[in-house]
């Protein structure tokens, strides 16, 4: 076999253990075609983790138990920093390859993770819909991504239905076993008669309670795979945005933090951080081209709650990573953190609609009139970040 032939073969295999199914074609890209990959953070992440505000002292009293210290936090611009458990973005940013969006997210106050999700995967404007396609697929027909677009999800998401026929592959997941770190802990106290009990006792109870939580993180996921297998497969997607895809969805779950969300919350933003990081290693010299937007359905209650975790929120903050964006910036429109400024008295009010951002993105990226960025998101008001 001689080299070419070698190497198109080996690209074949890869795609074939994917599972990916492609239409008749050759493999070269075009130099210079853009690339987009929208990552949903399903769960409503608590963004005041990511990307903190900086030597506040409201936020300091508002979460007594959870606030990131300021020896954790990186001061980046405007009044933000970036907490060190996410330091891996730290080059992208220095590269003025990330950006940060705060005060973003829907106008739906509903606070339901599916009602809300719909919402910004359909791309309308509000809850009384007649669109069947979600916003992506549109984009899809507007800029002829036909047999380039791809969602990295074990199902077709919503954002991605439509006339325009979409592959999706399943590139697997790893899963944790917290049976076994439990039943370590209870062997450990299993002869001591005082305790030996009381921790089984307070394990088994404590299992019912996880269970309990666990269910409804992975509801509020819609069966998205967690950090770690993001991490785990960005070498592959990156590998497939490189070869082929041009248009792609990811989603992560696992963001509901109700309970004791430091430490844990803390592990999956550095997960994430170096997840990105090694997307934009797989992808090489076409990552110059890309744009990858991370969104979240909304954000959580500026103030920590009873049980160390924080509830469902409002305004969040978007993440803007690639080589096409003028980043080493806090985009949007944005107001001073204070007690005074919070929706509700509880939350990040929503100052950048998701579909205007991205609507205003999708503009820069492609070259895309007025009217197509109306097709795409029906009575939204685009705007130009000037990130792209």
């Amino acid at each position: 076999m001689n080299p070419a032939a070698a190497k198109r073969f080996s690209r074949r295999a890869f795609l074939a253990g994917s599972g990916s199914l492609f239409a008749a074609g050759g493999w070269a890209m075009p130099a210079g075609k853009p690339r987009l990959l929208l990552i949903f953070l399903r769960g409503g992440y608590d963004s005041a983790s990511l990307l903190v505000p900086h030597a506040n002292d409201f936020y300091r009293r508002s979460r007594p138990g959870i606030a990131v210290p300021p020896a954790q936090q990186i001061a980046l611009a405007d009044g933000w920093a970036l907490t060190r458990s996410a330091d891996a973005l730290k080059p992208l940013w220095d590269a003025r390859q990330l950006a940060f969006i705060p005060f973003a997210g829907s106008p739906d106050l509903s606070r339901s993770h599916f009602e809300t999700q719909d919402i910004i995967e359909y791309g309308h404007a509000g809850r009384n819909r007649s669109e069947t396609s979600g916003f992506l697929n549109r984009l899809a027909a507007e800029i002829g991504a036909r047999g380039d677009a791809m969602a990295f999800t074990p199902a077709l998401p919503i954002a991605l239905r439509g006339p325009v026929a979409v592959a999706n592959v399943d590139l697997g997941r790893r899963t944790a076993l917290p049976e076994a770190r439990q039943a370590a802990i209870a062997a450990m106290y299993a002869r001591d008669p005082l305790l030996g009990g009381q921790v089984a006792a307070a394990l088994e109870a404590g299992a019912a309670v996880s269970a309990a939580l666990q269910a409804e993180m992975f509801a509020s996921g819609r069966k998205a795979g967690g950090v770690a297998a993001f991490e785990a497969n960005a070498p592959r997607m990156g590998a497939l945005l490189r070869e082929k895809v041009t248009l792609a969805f990811a989603d992560i779950g696992g963001w509901d933090t109700h309970v004791g969300q430091l430490g844990a919350l803390d592990y999956k933003l550095g997960v994430l951080a170096r997840g990105l990081a090694g997307l934009a290693a797989a992808m090489g010299p076409v990552w110059r081209d890309t744009a990858v937007l991370v969104i979240s359905e909304f954000g959580r209650t500026f103030r920590q709650n009873g049980s160390g975790g924080t509830d469902h929120g409002h305004g969040t903050t978007f993440l803007l990573a690639g080589g096409a964006v003028a980043g080493g910036r806090i985009g949007g429109r944005q107001q001073a953190v204070t007690e005074a400024g919070l929706h509700q008295n509880r939350d990040f009010p929503v100052l950048n609609d998701v579909r205007d951002v991205a609507g205003g993105l999708f503009a820069r990226l492609y070259g895309l009139s007025p009217a197509a960025v109306q097709r795409i998101f029906p009575a939204s008001r685009p705007f130009d970040l000037g990130l792209l």
